[in-house]
């Protein structure tokens, strides 16, 4: 079906997306993962989609998740770091091993977002949606538009000194730790040299920046995440609005709007929806795209892989997105979520076997506002989320025509 007319509105519905963006950031209370703000943004998000988009379903589903596990690992690593420096003197061997095992723990939780050290810390409830706008006739395919409602603990290094200093922070953090590996080592193999006391007392240069790592993240003040990731939201909900208002309904496409929460917590809402709905889409081709901070035009994306690059998107999806750019002489860059850039919701459907890609909107380079309080309704860009609606309407209209589908 040729959606024109919708891509033509792109600019009103820009307009929409921050109206609805600017109501959920005054009205209810901080989304951090597993609050009552997320679930608060979740049932009313549920309700749009259901009486202003034409939903005949929008389901609030809950899952358990602690989310304070995925900052956990630094009480624990940066602890076994502290404790390490201590044992360089006495014991160099127990020093490497804590070292070792900070490091591990760091990685598997914050590196690959796994559930490592998930059951030390409390248990709360997240909240996904699941929306669904029947097609006409038979379904032959289908397609999610998929944002996560949480909001994030602020980074007060980011918040303070900018993306360089807080990736620069990490590094030092990072080459300390490796800098007491080395120099335990050298003090097993020649533990009566002259120079080791010296060696450990360089070490000391590092330990500030260690003690800093405990304060990475404030949970006491949650941002707005009017970008990351309101707008990833309002994305879906938008294009089915628009396609309502026009009195556009699909013969043969399913279309659905997936909001999977607690992204912020380690993607514990995408994957506790991958669990619940394992196998329900296999019906029919179905594509995922998965919105993560549409903000900056010109850092438009389509995200090949996904958590720290460790994950591959699909591949026709992503094309199916890039080309509808191209379709409409819209700038999207093929990239990916770099090493030390995190992940999407993306990833956990793309380890699920789901057919999917991420499409960001901003420098993968961390930007001023990235988990900070000038992540606000009043610092939007207009511009980025109308040219990412109107690429995904294109790309919808695509679909629709059976473009990429196996």
């Amino acid at each position: 079906m040729n959606l024109s007319s919708v891509i033509a509105a792109k600019d009103k519905f820009a307009q929409y997306m921050l109206k609805e963006i600017t109501h959920i950031c005054k009205t209810f209370e901080k989304r951090s993962p597993g609050s009552k703000g997320e679930k608060q943004a979740c049932e009313y998000m549920a309700e749009v989609l259901k009486k202003d988009c034409g939903c005949e379903k929008a389901e609030v589903e809950s899952f358990k998740e602690n989310p304070g596990s995925f900052y956990g690992w630094i009480y624990i690593t940066i602890t076994s770091v502290l404790l390490a420096f201590v044992l360089y003197f006495f014991v160099p061997a127990v020093s490497i091993a804590l070292v070792v095992f900070g490091l591990a723990v760091a990685f598997l939780q914050f590196g690959l977002y796994k559930k490592l050290v998930d059951p030390l810390f409390p248990e709360k409830t997240g909240h996904n949606v699941t929306a669904i706008k029947k097609c006409k006739g038979e379904t032959k395919r289908r397609i999610i538009f998929n944002g996560h409602p949480d909001a994030a603990w602020e980074w007060p290094v980011n918040y303070a000194l900018g993306g360089v200093g807080f990736e620069g922070h990490a590094v030092i953090c990072g080459v300390g730790a490796l800098y007491l590996i080395v120099i335990s080592v050298i003090k097993l193999a020649s533990p009566d040299a002259s120079y080791l006391k010296t060696l450990g007392l360089i070490t000391l240069v590092f330990v500030p920046f260690w003690i800093g790592l405990y304060f990475m993240w404030n949970k006491k003040r949650v941002v707005d995440g009017a970008n990351d990731n309101l707008s990833g939201c309002y994305m879906g909900i938008a294009i089915l609005k628009a396609l309502k208002d026009e009195g556009i309904e699909l013969e043969n496409t399913e279309i659905g709007v997936v909001l999977t929460g607690s992204e912020e917590a380690g993607l514990r809402g995408a994957k506790a929806w991958c669990e619940a709905h394992k196998g329900e889409f296999d019906d029919v081709p179905t594509f995922i795209y998965s919105y993560d901070t549409i903000h900056d035009p010109k850092y438009l994306m389509t995200n090949y892989r996904d958590l720290n690059g460790t994950v591959a998107a699909d591949k026709d999806v992503s094309d199916l997105f890039m080309e509808s750019a191209a379709d409409l002489g819209i700038g999207c860059k093929k990239g990916m979520v770099p090493p030390l850039g995190g992940a999407t919701d993306s990833a956990a459907f793309a380890q699920a076997g789901f057919r999917v890609t991420g499409i960001t909107g901003l420098n993968h380079k961390l930007e001023s506002y990235y988990h900070t309080r000038r992540d606000s309704y009043d610092n939007m860009n207009l511009h980025g989320l109308a040219d990412c609606f109107a690429v995904s309407v294109k790309v919808l209209e695509k679909f629709d025509g059976g473009a990429k589908q196996k």
